[in-house]
């Protein structure tokens, strides 16, 4: 019996097309986050499960049934990280990072979680997370929403996205809110679907997520939980608010968003987009002030984000920004019969040496210059080689479409004089 061997559900491959773009998405982040004063931080995958029980909340659904959890051989649960906030916060207080001290820290990598796979939506997924630690101030929300702001007009895509904020306050607030919630759907029990029912007494706050248009036709008259903020929140939401006016950072308040993490409070705020189908948040933050004490660190105002790297492909990949020449060469090197193949590796390294920048490119078949040219389109490249014996090259450049007949020890100078005239 033949078996052919494919990825676990939900487990996805990037092939080089896709992480190409990805280091260049990778490049433009990373530069803003050095601009910004933001220090990165390695954080490890697996984690103790009573680390995120005792942050993320007994009923989420991350903690109930999203958590690839298992015991190891020494019968201690530990767990494959479904978000990275949790680590950073616990290996902060560990290593005794946030002492009388303020830390700006950033992270990437891998999370899971065991979730319906869907599109945009993969059981090992990707995040850049952003946080913060020691920042009393509302003026950190508004950096990271600026910073943020500045990464998406880097990458062309600022008009394709919406930012939501909202004030959710303290968790008892959530918790007197989410019962007025549950009183009031139940009247409407009848109209829900079979998730509502189900989280109806569970977590009726996920009922908001909800994609069904009839419910969000019920819950337009809902209580809002912006109703059960304390005034010293509202206070401070409405500052927020009017400094993204001032610099003409577009936003919308939606009184229905709810982070799905017990640890929130406060300012919450996500980036959506209506171009990759329903799982249209590709970026989500917000404050988590009581998070360190309950990893029993002291007492530290933190906020920080996540962006989800597998939604910004997708979206980037949608709106056809990423164009087949990001995967292309610098120089396609072929030689022209076996008896020269070695001064091609050899001239090869030369140029490589010279140019460590430079995609360089060595083709190990003999080929015949007349093959080349009839399959050129394939190659993608900007210049081609093609080793003729062992001093003289044939030099096109394909941009310019002109060609030339060179000695190799010209060679440098040439390649030099042409990259320099298109990085003009």
């Amino acid at each position: 019996m033949n078996y052919f061997f494919q990825s676990i559900k939900g487990m996805h491959d990037y092939l080089p097309e896709q992480t190409i773009l990805w280091n260049k998405i990778e490049d433009i982040f990373k530069k803003i986050l050095h601009n910004y004063g933001y220090c990165e931080i390695k954080l490890p995958i697996l984690e103790k499960t009573i680390l995120f029980k005792a942050s993320i909340g007994e009923m989420t659904d991350i903690i109930g049934k999203e958590m690839y959890s298992f015991h190891d051989k020494n019968n201690l649960s530990i767990t494959l990280r479904p978000e990275a906030t949790t680590s950073c916060v616990r290996s902060i207080i560990q290593n005794k990072l946030i002492y009388h001290k303020k830390q700006k820290l950033w992270y990437y990598g891998p999370m899971f979680r065991y979730e319906r796979p869907q599109k945009g939506r993969y059981r090992q997924f990707y995040q850049f997370g952003l946080e913060t630690f020691g920042f009393f101030e509302l003026d950190i929300e508004f950096e990271l929403i600026i910073l943020v702001n500045k990464f998406w007009k880097a990458l062309g895509i600022s008009r394709f996205l919406t930012l939501e904020i909202n004030s959710i306050g303290l968790l008892s607030e959530r918790n007197a809110y989410q019962m007025e919630l549950r009183n009031f759907l139940k009247t409407y029990e009848s109209y829900l679907d079979n998730i509502c029912i189900r989280q109806l007494n569970k977590n009726p706050l996920r009922i908001l997520d909800s994609k069904n248009k009839n419910i969000q036709k019920i819950l337009l008259k809902a209580p809002n939980l912006i109703d059960f903020v304390n005034t010293k929140s509202r206070l401070r939401f409405e500052k927020l608010c009017n400094l993204l006016s001032n610099f003409n950072i577009p936003y919308t308040i939606n009184y229905k968003l709810i982070r799905g993490l017990d640890y929130y409070n406060d300012t919450v705020f996500e980036w959506k987009t209506n171009y990759i189908g329903s799982q249209n948040a590709i970026c989500a933050g917000g404050r988590y002030d009581t998070l360190v004490k309950r990893l029993l660190g002291p007492d530290t105002p933190a906020a920080g984000l996540a962006i989800g790297m597998d939604r910004l492909i997708l979206l980037i990949q949608s709106l056809n920004l990423f164009s087949q020449k990001n995967i292309e060469t610098d120089i396609h090197i072929f030689f022209s019969n076996k008896s020269i193949k070695n001064r091609a590796i050899f001239l090869s390294e030369e140029i490589r040496n010279e140019f460590p920048k430079l995609k360089i490119l060595l083709e190990f078949q003999s080929k015949k210059i007349n093959t080349i040219f009839k399959n050129i389109k394939k190659y993608f490249t900007k210049i081609i080689l093609f080793i003729q014996s062992e001093n003289i090259i044939y030099l096109y450049d394909v941009i310019c479409k002109k060609n030339q007949i060179i000695n190799s020890n010209n060679i440098n100078i040439m390649i030099k004089n042409i990259f320099n005239f298109y990085t003009k």
